[in-house]
């Protein structure tokens, strides 16, 4: 796990291969119907219990795929907080498992590139992220793209050599 002190960090901070690893968070039928609420997605796949059990094709109902990927908002090992800007892109997502009702995910997150622009002021972070489940199972993974700023001397920072 990576090294890493520093409450806020910009882009400067990581290196590549830096990797954190969230806490497991247990998904729940409230999880799913809040999700639903805000998306409007209320496909019986993952809301309606009978026909998923009966007709779906997992045979009991699943959580939708995108809410499971950000990082768990509640977790006690949380990855530390980064001085992002923009989340420019998603490169490539794969969904390999269903994510059931009473499964604990956690997330795998490893820096892939940094790319520094505007004259160092900010840098271009590609990072992997691979969820699996209380089975170790990946259940989804892929890269994403954010903008992220370098880190600014803090008043508690020793001053610059």
């Amino acid at each position: 796990m990576t090294r890493h002190r520093a409450t806020v960090l910009g882009y400067d901070d990581l290196t590549v291969g830096d990797e954190w690893e969230s806490a497991g968070r247990t998904v729940t039928a409230a999880d799913v119907a809040a999700f639903a609420g805000l998306s409007g997605d209320f496909n019986p796949l993952h809301v309606d219990h009978a026909w998923a059990a009966s007709e779906g094709p997992f045979g009991r109902p699943v959580a939708h795929g995108l809410p499971a990927w950000p990082w768990p908002p509640d977790s006690p090992r949380r990855p530390p907080r980064m001085d992002t800007l923009a989340f420019l892109a998603i490169l490539e997502w794969r969904f390999l498992l269903p994510i059931a009702f009473g499964d604990t995910v956690r997330t795998l997150a490893t820096v892939e590139s940094i790319e520094p622009q505007a004259r160092g002021r900010r840098a271009v972070v590609v990072w992997r992220r691979r969820l699996l489940n209380q089975d170790d199972r990946v259940v989804q993974e892929g890269s994403i793209q954010t903008l992220v700023r370098a880190r600014t001397r803090l008043e508690s920072d020793p001053p610059p050599a």
